[in-house]
């Protein structure tokens, strides 16, 4: 044992490990660490409680794409990229997941490419700010929370919807 630690301690450590936190679907928290040849994961757990430390999501920004978006563009207005910034900015989150929406006037592919890039946009503004952002998913207009027969309905569709993880 004392020969193997003498030799761990002579060894040239080379390369780079990298490391962080992994949330999974349910919220629960895993260190890992990957220098590479192999890597690692365990459960973040609570050191008093012995008990996983596991997040919950919510909804924590659910609006309207009109207000920050364009019709039919991906490009952020700059009202806003304002509100989105200081949305990041004040919400004290551990991390976020983000999703599109559309409306049904446009073809389902054009639709689900409209929202996967507003998603990427809403996140990098995210990312820019320094918030960690998990995921971005485009959904189309495979989601609607409104009729699509009016355009109240649209409108209620066409949005980004922000979930926040929290402690």
């Amino acid at each position: 044992m004392i020969g193997s630690m003498a030799a761990a301690q002579d060894a040239e450590v080379s390369g780079k490990i990298e490391w962080g936190v992994w949330v999974d679907a349910d919220g629960c928290q895993h260190w890992w660490a990957d220098g590479g040849t192999e890597g690692y994961m365990v459960p973040r757990r609570d050191p008093k409680t012995g008990k996983p430390v596991c997040l919950k999501q919510v909804s924590c920004l659910a609006e309207s794409t009109d207000a920050y978006f364009s019709t039919a563009s991906a490009s952020l207005t700059t009202d806003g990229r304002r509100k989105l910034e200081a949305f990041f900015h004040t919400s004290d989150a551990f991390s976020y997941s983000i999703a599109g929406h559309t409306d049904s006037r446009g073809s389902d592919e054009y639709n689900q490419g409209l929202s996967e890039a507003r998603a990427r946009a809403v996140g990098d503004i995210a990312r820019a700010v320094g918030a960690v952002v998990e995921s971005e998913m485009g959904y189309g207009e495979a989601q609607p929370v409104a009729s699509n027969e009016t355009a109240s309905g649209m409108a209620k569709n066409r949005r980004v919807e922000v979930f926040c993880k929290k402690g």
